[in-house]
């Protein structure tokens, strides 16, 4: 590949229910992030339905890619490489983004470089802040929830992570039972704003293990029991009711994630000494939980950075960026990578 001063890189992300397409610079410039919810497409189900999730992959990728080009001001054939999640995920809408990119890549003779999801989210942090490796990660998803020191490019080690559901998921969860609206995550912390946080004494499951797993399905369960025992009180619950359940759940959330981060950061500590704590993934956005995690590290001398909201969700420019570093590191893969539903950072 001619050597070029600025190397811009076409990123592909089709890992769940959003199909992505961005252009991102090695200057570190987002020229273009577009992304296509297919909200509207699963509300009715208020969940992810793999099937159509890559239908709709299928019908929108290319439009996404276009508009990201356009919006960029460049040409297909002006991108350096091309980057797609390849896994993890939903298996369906992984291979579609992994095949349209390789197939781009094929027909331009560029470079295809597979990109793991969760290295996306890793990375994030050194697209929007430009902080240098070392750092600890809090990775905190739909699918996921893992403590990970980031020790350099492609070198992750996990120091806990759930042992059952991810936060993501549980927020979702506990929205379909109350019957609030897809995403679910949203919808809860909206609703919390205007509850008791105390109200329910709800459980924080191994919150006192000395570890940093974590376990999210007996909460899940004690907001089941919960919901059930308030219908059967009141045969309906009310406005007040749901606010408090929201908040009483996100209480809980917040204080295993404040406790497990501070027993993260000891493990972190016999790895590395750079004393910076990153949030990222979908369940980031979450404004409660950054607060208190931003003063639990900043409690712990800790510099705490999360990136902006738009790129804690998924987005292609994460992929695209971390097609940046891998192309700069001399990391590609041949056009018969194989797309993979679990890819363990700890893998790459």
């Amino acid at each position: 590949m001619e050597h070029k001063l600025v190397i811009r890189i076409l990123g592909i992300e089709s890992s769940c229910d959003d199909t992505g397409a961005a252009v991102v610079s090695s200057q570190k410039k987002i020229l273009s992030n577009i992304v296509i919810s297919q909200n509207q497409e699963h509300e009715p189900f208020k969940g992810v339905v793999p099937e159509i999730a890559a239908r709709s992959h299928m019908q929108h990728l290319e439009k996404a890619i276009n508009s990201a080009l356009e919006a960029s001001n460049m040409q297909l054939s002006e991108c350096d490489a091309i980057a797609a999640t390849s896994g993890p995920g939903l298996i369906g809408g992984v291979i579609v983004g992994s095949m349209f990119g390789r197939a781009l890549a094929s027909v331009l003779k560029k470079p295809f470089i597979a990109i793991n999801h969760l290295e996306g989210h890793a990375l994030t942090a050194r697209l929007t802040n430009s902080i240098s490796y070392p750092y600890l990660l809090l990775l905190v998803s739909g699918g996921h929830c893992q403590f990970v020191a980031v020790l350099s490019l492609g070198k992750y080690r996990i120091l806990g992570q759930t042992l059952d559901d991810s936060v993501g998921e549980a927020f979702d969860k506990v929205a379909k039972m109350l019957d609030l609206g897809f995403p679910g995550g949203p919808e809860i912390e909206k609703k919390a704003k205007f509850g008791d946080k105390y109200k329910y004494n709800l459980p924080k499951p191994i919150i006192n293990q000395d570890n940093c797993h974590m376990s999210f399905s007996g909460l899940k369960t004690a907001v089941r029991l919960l919901i059930a025992g308030l219908h059967d009180a009141k045969n309906s619950i009310g406005d007040e009711e749901i606010n408090d359940v929201s908040a009483s759940f996100q209480y809980s959330i917040g204080e295993v994630l404040s406790n497990k981060m501070e027993k993260a950061i000891k493990l972190y500590q016999k790895l590395a000494n750079n004393p910076i704590f990153v949030i990222s993934g979908g369940v980031a956005s979450n404004q409660y939980l950054r607060k208190i995690l931003s003063d639990k590290a900043e409690s712990l001398g800790y510099e705490f950075i999360a990136p902006p909201i738009n790129l804690c969700t998924d987005n292609a420019a994460m992929i695209a960026y971390a097609g940046i570093e891998r192309l700069a590191a001399g990391f590609t893969n041949e056009l018969n990578f194989c797309p993979r539903a679990r890819w363990s950072l700890e893998e790459l």
